[in-house]
């Protein structure tokens, strides 16, 4: 793993040790507060409504603010036409929003903690979509913590560089600046990712938040359930806890094995009780074989462009073709509803970055091999979020077209471990070139870059177009 400490000479007395703990903590206060600052003006200056589905998830915080119950997705919540109406006409104020209704489906818990934010505020947009930016910053705060765990000296480096990383995605940083439940999915999502790491970094006793430990296991579970609660990309957590499980089982003695099943059956049993909350109402509103509401959603948003409609009218191969570009520029940022772009040499110099951090992280791959058996066993668990995730966007993408790289972004924690993996292999290969310790320039330069390209997304391109 990198060092980004790594002085020239050895830090000697108390006080030099002491300065040194404190630049983890610094460099992340850092890049929390550089987010917040540009998040603060991607919604104080992004108009209204002028983000994904918006107004569609105000409007469940509002039904429950105003009537005291969640929200029912019924026939006409979903308008195709109007839709095409209120974007191409910038969402005028003759033009009623309260008939997009299409997200009343979607499991209560980000609603609910907003709807405290509505109520304070008198519905104010604004304050709705800061508080969205808060869970953000606190997603970043939990990937800093989990991603640390990766490295048996808790070495800071990795960890602020994937920080950085997924702070300054402008497509994040668009999206986390709206009202959405997103970021909360990131955040508990992260916070589930932090507890397999970090019991995987247990080294002294590697099964030790297992064995005997109840009240570990009502934390898991806790957060198994709020994922359950909170969006279902967020069911990325189940596997992941799961194969830990698996792999704790796997690696004590057979004589406590049985204690670890209890252990994984407390777990699934908490989260499955929190989560028959959301799935048992659903029973009744939806139908008994449809508790995540998605059947009768796909009935309900009549005129959503389908894949087979969009293969019989343009090809398979244009479809494809259109899958992997629009996934790639939406996954750094195409704006308003998916109708503003960068410009086009942004996307090759993107494409060009990504390609640099892929060859980086594949070759570092190379020493999977050295790795320690509890490091192995992380990259593992952070592999299988990201392919879970990934294997959830096209299922969707199967059915309808949706080519939003922004679905991707629950796998944010792991996709920004690789990405730092990768900056830092190029970093050494800067040093072994210059014979200077000048690595930690390559992170550096490319967090930078991308606050600068999230500035600027926001003022040439996302202001000038929807503003």
């Amino acid at each position: 793993m990198p060092d980004m400490l790594r002085p020239d000479k050895p830090v000697s007395g108390r006080a030099g040790k002491k300065a040194l703990s404190h630049l983890p903590a610094f460099g992340l206060a850092i890049i929390i507060a550089a987010y917040l600052l540009l998040g603060a003006l991607y919604a104080l200056h992004t108009p209204p409504w002028q983000v994904p589905d918006e107004p569609a998830h105000y409007n469940v915080i509002r039904q429950i603010a105003q009537n005291g119950a969640l929200p029912v997705l019924e026939k006409g919540d979903y308008d195709q036409a109007y839709l095409n109406r209120l974007s191409g006409e910038r969402f005028p104020p003759d033009l009623s929003l309260d008939r997009v209704q299409y997200q009343d489906y979607q499991p209560p818990l980000y609603y609910l903690l907003a709807t405290p934010v509505f109520l304070a505020f008198d519905g104010a947009l604004i304050a709705l979509r800061l508080f969205t930016l808060l869970l953000g910053a606190g997603g970043l705060f939990v990937v800093f913590a989990a991603l640390r765990e990766l490295s048996p000296r808790r070495d800071p480096a990795l960890a602020l560089t994937a920080a950085a990383f997924m702070a300054f995605i402008p497509q994040r940083l668009a999206m986390t600046a709206a009202v959405n439940n997103d970021a909360l999915a990131e955040l508990v999502i992260a916070v589930g990712l932090f507890l397999v790491l970090r019991a995987e970094n247990v080294s002294d006793e590697p099964y030790a938040l297992i064995r005997g430990r109840r009240g570990v296991a009502w934390l898991f579970g806790v957060v198994l359930g709020l994922a359950f609660l909170t969006k279902v990309q967020a069911y990325v957590l189940a596997p992941v806890f799961a194969l830990y499980v698996y792999l704790r089982w796997r690696r004590v003695p057979p004589d406590e094995r049985a204690g670890v099943l209890r252990w994984g059956a407390l777990v699934f049993g908490l989260g499955l009780a929190l989560g028959a909350l959301y799935w048992g109402r659903n029973f009744f509103v939806c139908g008994p074989f449809d508790v995540v509401c998605g059947n009768w959603h796909n009935q309900v948003v009549v005129g959503q462009p389908t894949t087979t409609e969009w293969i019989a009218r343009y090809g398979l191969s244009s479809t494809l073709e259109r899958f992997f570009t629009f996934t790639f520029k939406s996954f750094w940022g195409v704006f308003g509803w998916m109708g503003v772009f960068m410009d086009q040499r942004i996307y090759q110099a993107l494409a060009a970055f990504s390609g640099l951090l892929v060859v980086g992280f594949l070759w570092a791959a190379r020493g999977w091999r050295n790795l320690n058996a509890a490091q192995r066993e992380a990259a593992l668990l952070l592999s299988l979020a990201a392919a879970v995730t990934a294997a959830l966007y096209l299922y969707y993408n199967i059915s309808f077209v949706q080519h939003q790289g922004r679905y991707l972004f629950p796998a944010l924690a792991s996709l920004s471990a690789a990405a730092a993996v990768g900056l830092w292999q190029w970093g050494r290969w800067l040093e072994q070139l210059t014979r200077v310790r000048l690595g930690w320039l390559v992170p550096l330069g490319a967090a930078l870059a991308l606050a600068a390209l999230s500035g600027l997304a926001l003022y040439r391109f996302i202001i000038p177009a929807l503003g």
